[in-house]
């Protein structure tokens, strides 16, 4: 009940006195004895009357709130946020216009610095302060560069103040140039060569730098160098002065023995001049060129280069440098390579012997480079000339292997003509070469020829001839033997040189054999097919290397580098390439010569109707061409090819000939007697005169065994003999020659071959069949 009435009350249904007399009249109803209820509600509110009115004192409290609430958030809403919004409006009003002015107050100050570092460097240009003058344009640049940075401010007079600072730059730089000019001044010959005669004409003269205590009219050296290098330009002016500096008077004093350089000093210039004498060597020694050019950089040094320059840079801690360092980074590599190539290159020795003699050069290399480094013209770890200076045996097995092959290739195409003859006697002039060594496990041992416990050496006493393995006599060219005495020359320096260089050589000599196989061929390849000399030449000069190639290696094996000694230093495997060089060029020739003879004897009319006069002499002049071709090829071939060999190629061609007239002869279906009369003495000039042609040799007396000896070189010569037989025989004569196929007739033809023979010479009558039938 207290609850309820508690919230009713809370609501407004219900005040206080309402509860109370509502309470009165329920504890007069309640039917509980002597009012136990109604004393319970009493004692319950009279506990729940304060609650109460705190509550309705909260209530009252929080309306009260709410309404302050309400007239707060109307005032808010409609004077606060609008005044809010005009605030908000005029700070980014202000804060704008405080950018605008900002950006305006730098470029302003910008423009006046610019103003007044162009002020400030006309002044100090109109007093020669160069230095002063450039960093007060480099400050005129950089302001005008952060102007010309500044996006979205674009000022029309930016170009106007960038062609003022462009007009100042180059009214300095020709101020500059003009200083430069005075400082420098170079006497130049009209032509721009650099030969001897216009060098000689160049002069270089150098104003000295004043001393501080001198009041000069005209600003120092130095003043000059810092204001170039401010502004950029020191490096294109020294870099020019450079190019003239290597043209005129470095280069033609490595190049030109007999230039002398001449220095005059005066008391406010240095004069530099030349002077030609006349050289005691075609080429300097590194050593005169070398204080040459010390005597010049130490004058430019004194005079010119010893000035310390404010240029910042990779490497320089303290931002300062030498005009020595800067041009030694200009001109240094050009300079170094010109040393080497046209001075220390031409100072590398021919000869190993010579090689203790290059450590002098190795010395002054050093104390070249030493007084470079300490005019600081080069920097401490520069050492290429030095580098190359000390691996002179490199370089020395280089330069050898270059020399030799040049030498080689300049014999290998000289003219093949000029020969000379060798002989099983003739043999290289082999320098003494060292002794294997008394350890060396292949040294042999003479054997014994004592007889032990009753035994028989068996071994045969017959001693082989001293010329068994020799080059038969021939003519070879004078270029090859020279080729050959170049090659053992080569090896036998190998042979004292160290390990690297005697591998250089050992492959140089290889490259020489190989070079020889294609170059000759091909750069005298019109000739070797057009002259039979010339073909028989080449085939001697590729037999004969090819000779000295079988022991070329083996002479030097034990006198070579450790590297080449186990059978490495071998040239035998080029053997069979150039004895076939050789055999090709021979064979082609041979080919040719053969198709000469077969085209001349195709001229003899097939040698029938030979009873028709002009058939004859058809069939003769062919013949008489083919033995006058013969002839002709005997006496070019003479002296020049071995015996065997010129006897072989002579029988080889004579054969050719002989064999053609046989087939040609054999072929005819009819010869009457007065044809076969005809033909055999046609055969009987062959036999006479063909023998003639083999004339191996120069004395005529010596060739009359080899003229006896043609049977054995012409294979159709007893075939032809036969055939000469036949066509003077009778049916029997031709029988008995056969024999029954076992007399010399049936050792040249075959059966059908004597048949058709037989056939074309007799007539048909019952003896030609009865031999006939005997031919079988």
């Amino acid at each position: 009940g207290s609850l309820v009435a508690a919230v009713l009350a809370h609501s407004g249904r219900l005040d206080k006195e309402d509860l109370g007399s509502r309470v009165r009249r329920l504890s007069r109803r309640c039917p509980c004895p002597q009012g136990e209820v109604c004393n319970m509600i009493n004692k319950k509110y009279s506990e729940f009357l304060p609650s109460m009115q705190s509550a309705e004192e909260l209530v009252a409290q929080v309306d009260g709130l709410s309404s302050n609430i309400d007239l707060l958030r109307g005032d808010i809403e409609n004077k606060v946020q609008r005044d809010l919004n005009v605030a908000v409006a005029e700070f980014t009003e202000l804060k704008q216009q405080l950018e605008r002015d900002t950006l305006v107050l730098s470029v302003l100050k910008k423009l006046q610095e610019f103003d007044r570092a162009i002020k400030e460097h006309k002044t100090a240009l109109r007093e020669k302060k160069y230095i002063a003058a450039a960093q007060q344009l480099e400050k005129a640049r950089s302001s005008l560069r952060n102007l010309e940075s500044r996006k979205g401010f674009e000022l029309k007079i930016l170009r106007a103040l960038g062609t003022e600072l462009t007009v100042q730059t180059q009214n300095m730089l020709c101020h500059l140039g003009e200083e430069w000019q005075k400082l420098i001044v170079w006497q130049l010959p009209p032509s721009k060569e650099s030969s001897l005669e216009a060098v000689v004409l160049s002069e270089l003269r150098l104003h000295t730098v004043p001393s501080k205590e001198e009041e000069v009219a005209g600003p120092p050296v130095v003043s000059v160098l810092q204001a170039l290098a401010v502004l950029g330009e020191l490096h294109t002016r020294l870099k020019a002065f450079g190019q003239l500096l290597l043209k005129y008077i470095l280069k033609p004093l490595i190049s030109y023995p007999s230039l002398q350089p001449l220095t005059e000093e005066q008391p406010d210039m240095f004069i530099l001049r030349f002077k030609s004498e006349e050289p005691t060597l075609d080429q300097s020694s590194p050593m005169e060129v070398f204080d040459k050019i010390k005597l010049i950089f130490e004058a430019l040094h004194k005079y010119l280069l010893n000035v310390p320059l404010e240029q910042p840079g990779e490497n320089r801690k303290d931002g300062r440098v030498t005009l020595a360092e800067l041009l030694g980074e200009l001109i240094w590599e050009e300079l170094s390579n010109c040393l080497v190539q046209n001075c220390l290159v031409n100072s590398i020795p021919t000869n190993s012997s010579k090689l203790e003699q290059y450590a002098e050069v190795i010395k002054s290399t050093e104390e070249f480079e030493k007084a470079l480094k300490n005019m600081q013209f080069l920097k401490g770890d520069t050492t290429d000339l030095l580098k190359y200076a000390r691996n002179v045996n490199s370089h020395f097995a280089s330069k050898k292997c270059q020399d030799v092959i040049a030498a080689a290739r300049k014999l290998m195409t000289s003219e093949i003509h000029n020969t000379v003859k060798i002989t099983p006697d003739s043999c290289v002039a082999l320098p003494q070469l060292p002794d294997p060594g008394s350890g060396d496990r292949l040294k042999k041992q003479k054997p014994s020829n004592l007889v032990h416990n009753g035994t028989v050496n068996l071994e045969n006493e017959t001693k082989l001839s001293q010329y068994t393995f020799s080059l038969p006599t021939c003519r070879i060219s004078s270029s090859v033997e020279q080729l050959m005495e170049l090659v053992y020359q080569t090896l036998l320096e190998a042979s004292v040189s160290t390990d690297q260089c005697c591998v250089q050589l050992f492959y140089s000599v290889r490259r020489i054999f190989q070079l020889f196989y294609e170059v000759v061929p091909t750069y005298h390849k019109e000739s070797l097919q057009k002259f039979p000399q010339l073909a028989a030449i080449h085939h001697n000069n590729c037999m004969y290397l090819a000779h000295h190639l079988l022991t070329l290696g083996h002479q030097f094996r034990y006198c070579t580098a450790n590297i080449l000694s186990n059978e490495a230093a071998s040239f035998v495997d080029l053997v069979p390439a150039f004895r076939r060089l050789g055999m090709e060029c021979f064979k082609a020739q041979m080919r040719v010569q053969k198709g000469e003879i077969l085209e001349r004897l195709s001229s003899a009319r097939n040698f029938s109707n030979m009873d028709d006069e002009e058939n004859f002499r058809a069939a003769n002049k062919a013949i008489r061409q083919v033995l006058h071709q013969l002839k002709r090829l005997g006496q070019v071939w003479q002296d020049v090819f071995p015996v065997n060999v010129y006897c072989k190629a002579m029988g080889t061609l004579l054969n050719t000939a002989m064999a053609e007239i046989v087939t040609r002869i054999v072929a005819l279906e009819d010869i009457s007697a007065e044809d076969a009369d005809r033909l055999y003495s046609l055969c009987r000039i062959m036999v006479e005169e063909g023998p003639q042609v083999f004339t191996p040799l120069s004395e005529e007396d010596k060739n009359k065994k080899y003229q006896e000896e043609v049977p054995i070189y012409v294979q159709k010569w007893m075939t032809f003999k036969e055939l000469m037989i036949i066509l003077q025989a009778n049916l029997q004569e031709i029988v008995d020659q056969w024999a029954d196929g076992k007399g010399p007739l049936a050792a040249e033809f075959s059966a059908a071959e004597v048949k058709s023979l037989i056939r074309a010479l007799f007539q048909n009558t019952e003896r030609r069949a009865a031999a006939l039938a005997k031919i079988k």
